[in-house]
C-alpha cells in the first residue's frame, strides 16, 4: 500500500475519521490493528517477523530494567542486538556474504557449492529493526525506563507513517507521544497537510519523473557519454532526495493531523556546504542513529584524529551497507568517509577553518562552496545509483573521456522538474523556515497550493510508483 496511492489515501480517511472518534486508549489499539494491516497488505507472512521483533524487544527491554547486575544488563542487551541484526542479516545480507565467499575462493580455484536462499526482502527491516534496537539500548543506557504496555511498545515499532521507511524514530520521542495523550488540532492538520502536499510533489513531479532519465542513463549494457554520466549523477540525486524526502514529509504530515510529532529528517540538504554539514542535514534520523549507536561508542573524536578518522571509515562502510547488500554501496560509504575525514583534517588547520568561515558569511562565496559539495554528493550518487562496481568503472572511464555529445532535451527535462523544488527550497533556507510558505499572504499561499496540486496532476504517473528506500 503505497502513500502515493488512491488506495492509501483511503485507507488513511478512514482510520482518521475512526481516530478523531476514540479515547486515547482506543485510538492507540485503532493505529496498532490499522499499521499492521499496512503493513500486511504487502506480504502478510512477514506480520509474523515484526511481531517477533516487538515481543523480543519488549522482553529484553523489562529484563534489562529488571536486572540490577552490569554484566547481566550487558548480555541482555548484547543477546537483543544480536537477535535483531541476525535477522536483519539473515534476510538482507546472507546472499551476499555466501558470494563474496564463492568468489573470493574462486581466485584460489576453489569453488564451494553454497546454498543461496530465495526469500524477499521484508519492507522496512532495516527502519524499523535499527528502531526497535534503539530501545533496549536507551533502556540499558538509563536513558529510558522500560514501557510496560506490550501494546504501547508494538505500535511504537510498527506505526505505521513510519514502518516501512522512517524516520527511524527513538522511543524517547514517539513511545512518549504514545503513552500521552493527544489531540487533533487546527496547527496539525493545516501544517500536516502542507508537508502531505509538499511529499506528494517531491516524489510524483520530481522524483518521478527524473527517475526516466537516471534509469536510462544507469540501464544494463548501456554505455553512457561523459555528460550523461554527470546528468545523471546530477538527476539520481535529485530523484532520490526528492523520493526520500518526499516519503519522509508525508509521514512527517499525516502522523501531525493526527497530533504525533517525528523528527526532522532532511534539513535542506541541497545547501550544505560541506561533508560534515551535507551528513547534519541528510536523513538525519539514520545519521543521528549511527553517532549515537556506533560511532560515539567506538571513541568518537575522543582518542585522536587517527583513531577518529578510523571509527569515520568504519561508521560511512556500515552506513553504506544498510543501504544494500552490494559492493558499490560499501564504496559509496568508504568515499562519503573520505570526505568527512578530509574535510575534518582541512578545517582542524586554523588558517584554512578562518578563511571557510569567511566564505560562508557572504552569499556568492557561499554559492560557490554549495556548488563545489554538490558535485562531491553528485559523483557518489553515481557509486550509489550503479548496478556493480563494473558499471562504476564504466562510468568513471566515460568521465575521464570527456563530455560527448550533448542530449540537450535531457538536460532541460532535468532542470524542468528540478527548477521549481530548488525555487521553494531557496525560499524556506532564507527564511530558515520550512513551514514558510504557510506564513504567506493568502494569495501567495492559494497560488503556491494549487501550483503544487496541478503539477502533480498534470505530470504524475498515472500508476503509484513505489519508494526507492522499500529495498533497503
Amino acid at each position: 500500500m503505497l502513500f502515493n496511492s488512491f488506495q492509501f489515501i483511503l485507507f488513511f480517511v478512514a482510520v482518521f475519521g475512526l481516530y478523531v472518534a476514540l479515547p486515547r486508549k482506543a485510538q492507540n489499539r485503532l493505529l496498532l490493528v490499522s499499521s499492521y494491516i499496512f503493513y500486511g497488505s504487502w506480504d502478510w507472512r512477514f506480520l509474523f517477523l515484526l511481531a517477533f521483533s516487538t515481543a523480543a524487544d519488549f522482553m529484553f527491554g523489562r529484563w534489562i530494567e529488571a536486572s540490577p547486575d552490569t554484566r547481566r544488563r550487558k548480555q541482555l542487551v548484547a543477546a537483543s542486538v544480536a537477535v535483531n541484526l541476525t535477522c536483519l542479516g539473515f534476510f538482507k545480507y546472507y546472499n551476499f556474504f555466501v558470494e563474496s565467499f564463492t568468489d573470493l575462493c574462486a581466485l584460489f580455484g576453489v569453488t564451494p557449492d553454497l546454498p543461496t536462499l530465495k526469500v524477499i526482502l521484508p519492507v522496512g527491516i532495516s527502519f524499523y529493526t535499527f528502531q526497535s534496537l534503539s530501545y533496549t539500548i536507551d533502556v540499558y543506557r538509563r536513558r529510558l525506563t522500560a514501557t510496560k504496555s506490550l501494546e504501547d511498545f508494538a505500535l511504537f515499532v510498527a506505526f505505521f507513517p513510519q514502518l516501512v521507511a522512517g524516520p527511524i524514530e527513538r522511543a524517547t520521542n514517539l513511545l512518549t507521544q504514545i503513552a500521552s495523550d493527544r489531540r487533533v488540532s487546527h496547527y496539525g492538520l493545516t501544517h500536516g497537510l502542507y508537508l502531505v502536499l509538499w511529499g506528494f510533489f517531491q516524489k510524483i513531479f520530481v522524483a518521478d519523473n527524473l527517475a526516466m532519465i537516471v534509469d536510462r542513463i544507469f540501464a544494463s549494457g548501456y554505455a553512457p557519454s561523459g555528460g550523461e554520466v554527470v546528468l545523471g549523477g546530477y538527476a539520481f540525486f535529485f530523484q532520490i532526495y526528492c523520493d526520500f524526502a518526499g516519503y519522509s514529509n508525508i509521514a512527517r504530515g499525516i502522523a501531525l493531523c493526527m497530533g504525533f510529532r517525528f523528527m526532522l529528517n532532511f534539513n535542506l540538504p541541497l545547501f550544505a556546504v560541506s561533508p560534515s554539514d551535507f551528513w547534519g542535514r541528510w536523513h538525519l534520523s539514520l545519521s543521528t542513529w549511527l553517532r549515537d549507536y556506533l560511532f560515539t561508542p567506538l571513541g568518537g573524536f575522543r582518542k585522536g584524529p587517527l583513531m577518529a578518522y578510523r571509527n569515520l571509515m568504519i561508521t560511512m562502510a556500515i552506513c553504506g551497507f544498510w543501504h544494500g547488500a552490494a559492493w558499490h554501496f560499501i564504496f559509496w560509504g568508504l568515499y562519503e568517509g573520505v570526505l568527512l575525514a578530509a574535510h575534518r583534517t582541512l578545517i582542524a588547520w586554523a588558517p584554512l577553518a578562518r578563511f571557510g568561515e569567511w566564505l560562508t558569511r557572504r552569499p556568492v562565496a557561499y554559492a560557490l562552496c554549495v556548488l563545489f559539495r554538490f558535485q562531491l554528493t553528485a559523483f557518489g550518487a553515481i557509486l550509489f545509483r550503479a548496478q556493480d562496481m563494473k558499471q562504476v568503472g564504466a562510468m568513471v572511464r566515460a568521465l575521464a573521456d570527456g563530455w560527448g555529445e550533448a542530449e540537450w532535451g535531457a538536460w532541460l527535462r532535468y532542470l524542468f522538474y528540478a527548477a521549481p523544488l530548488i525555487a521553494l527550497e531557496i525560499a524556506q533556507f532564507r527564511a530558515r523556515d520550512q513551514y514558510v510558505v504557510l506564513k504567506w499572504p493568502l494569495v501567495a499561499r492559494v497560488a503556491v497550493y494549487l501550483a503544487l496540486f496541478y503539477a502533480i496532476v498534470i505530470f504524475g504517473m498515472k500508476n503509484a510508483q513505489s519508494f526507492i528506500y522499500f529495498q533497503f
